[in-house]
């Protein structure tokens, strides 16, 4: 087995604090290649999952009607969720997704499975979280690629699955907006607007 060098991580070190969410304002009308989309779905695949059960789909999305259709689920969800927010000016301001101008978008899925899975008898969550796994590892190699992902939270998965006629034993985790960048900012939009802090050491850790 192979032992990384001191370069090697910082390297994974670098790729990990320049990787940001990308919004619809940095995207370019740039095409992504079969191979190299492949390639950041084999890192996803190589992600660590419960059981070695690998619950993840991906379902591709390039059509505009339908990407169309799911943008305007976003419109109708990201009005009810300004409402919600004590500074509804800032908010307002925020570019919160890039379905339509990105490449291509990506509905992430977790399959339950019909059988036992090692693992996850006692965290029954533990399927959909490996498949959270499946998307850092799939982020980090678009950002080494120079390709920007954006996480698109404010839909609803009931009618993002009926637009695109997901099975019910599939559950949407996420929906992603991906494509190459004019830029990747230096810091978070949303710490760089003062939206939140970052946390420090001190914060997060217990002991």
């Amino acid at each position: 087995m192979r032992e990384f060098t001191s370069a090697d991580i910082a390297c994974l070190d670098e790729i990990i604090k320049a990787r940001r969410d990308v919004r619809g304002n940095r995207f370019l009308d740039k095409k992504i290649d079969d191979e190299t989309l492949d390639k950041l779905l084999q890192a996803a695949c190589d992600a660590p999952s419960v059981g070695f059960s690998q619950p993840w789909k991906f379902v591709i999305v390039k059509d505009a009607k339908k990407r169309d259709e799911i943008y305007q689920d976003f419109l109708k969800e990201n009005e009810k969720a300004k409402e919600i927010f004590k500074d509804k000016e800032l908010y307002s301001k925020l570019k919160l997704e890039g379905i339509k101008e990105s490449y291509l978008n990506i509905a992430v899925l977790y399959e339950k499975s019909d059988k036992r899975v090692l693992g996850q008898t006692s965290q029954k969550k533990m399927g959909e979280y490996s498949v959270v796994c499946a998307i850092q590892n799939f982020w980090l190699m678009a950002r080494a690629h120079n390709i920007g992902v954006g996480w698109v939270s404010i839909l609803k998965p009931k009618r993002v699955k009926k637009i695109l006629n997901i099975e019910k034993n599939h559950k949407l985790i996420a929906y992603l907006t991906v494509g190459y960048v004019d830029e990747f900012l230096d810091e978070p939009e949303l710490l760089t607007l003062d939206w939140e802090k970052r946390k420090s050491m001190k914060d997060i850790k217990v002991i």
